[in-house]
């Protein structure tokens, strides 16, 4: 079996950063032709030069393959526009058959005890991981199916299966996308589309520098981690790559932990970062003890 993906497409939401920009990078390394999408133009053409330079002339075995076969395009895309995502699957489709996206954008805006919640933040979090996940599989998996197959991998979180204390609506969020992908891999197997997940722990990447940085809720981290270390952009990248290569082509319907064995113990203790912002009475949801207004980010 080879495991070269030359010669198919690949998409990429959220490409231009941190775990995304890992997955393209390790998808055009074996030879797919990769269309990254996000939100920001400057920063999706910086990474997919990045890419292209990472590379070199070299695929993922070291065969030279020369820098013409190395393509990396993107477009501009925010994944909870209808519109906006359908083009960037059309846009990925145009130069082979889409056999791979892998749906890394999402984030937060909610976060805080419950009894302090902002609706709207709330809102917003569930539209860009929920819904922007279905709205990525609807139309990717139309076009998979149209042209013979292909694989659908998202991004979910350990917080979607470990409780993550204050964490307000991103749990609950990537908990329904864990949901969609059982869901869609039922229904679209006799279409020859897989579709998986992954629940990556703590990745450092610029979204946690902070939460990465030494200190009491690194220590919790972990402590709470058989193998005792934060993770890399890379190593969702390879998890990333089975699940849409030919390797994995029996394999539907599964959310793959890849958190150093953080989903076998507790979510992490973020008590230190949020009780100077919202007071101990609120996180222990003591009603006369919560702040006046809630937090907004």
């Amino acid at each position: 079996m080879t495991t070269s993906l030359a010669g198919t497409a690949a998409l990429v939401t959220g490409g231009g950063s941190g775990i995304g920009l890992a997955c393209a990078r390790r998808l055009a390394a074996d030879g797919a032709i990769v269309t990254i999408c996000g939100r920001t133009e400057e920063r999706l053409a910086r990474a997919a030069k990045e890419i292209a330079q990472d590379i070199g002339n070299r695929d993922i075995s070291g065969r030279d393959i020369g820098a013409k076969d190395i393509k990396v395009r993107h477009i501009v895309a925010d994944v909870t526009d209808e519109e906006q995502i359908a083009a960037a699957v059309a846009f990925a489709a145009e130069p082979a058959p889409l056999r791979a996206v892998v749906h890394s954008a999402g984030g937060s805006t909610s976060i805080g005890p419950v009894g302090a919640l902002d609706t709207d933040a709330w809102r917003a979090t569930l539209e860009l991981n929920a819904t922007g996940t279905m709205l990525t599989l609807k139309h990717a998996a139309n076009e998979m199916a149209r042209s013979g197959g292909g694989a659908f991998v998202a991004i979910s979180s350990i917080a979607s299966s470990n409780t993550h204390r204050w964490f307000g609506a991103y749990g609950v969020s990537k908990a329904a996308v864990d949901h969609l992908v059982a869901l869609a891999a039922d229904e679209l197997g006799t279409a020859g589309v897989r579709v998986n997940g992954i629940r990556p722990g703590l990745v450092r990447t610029e979204l946690v520098a902070g939460i990465a940085e030494p200190g009491p809720i690194l220590d919790d981290y972990l402590a709470c981690m058989p193998l005792g270390r934060v993770g890399e952009p890379e190593d969702i990248a390879e998890a990333a790559r089975f699940l849409a290569g030919p390797e994995s082509s029996w394999v539907t319907g599964q959310v793959i932990n890849v958190d150093g064995g953080h989903h076998l113990r507790r979510g992490p203790d973020f008590r230190a970062m949020f009780e100077p912002m919202f007071g101990a009475g609120a996180l222990d949801g003591t009603p006369e003890e919560r702040p006046t207004s809630a937090w907004k980010p």
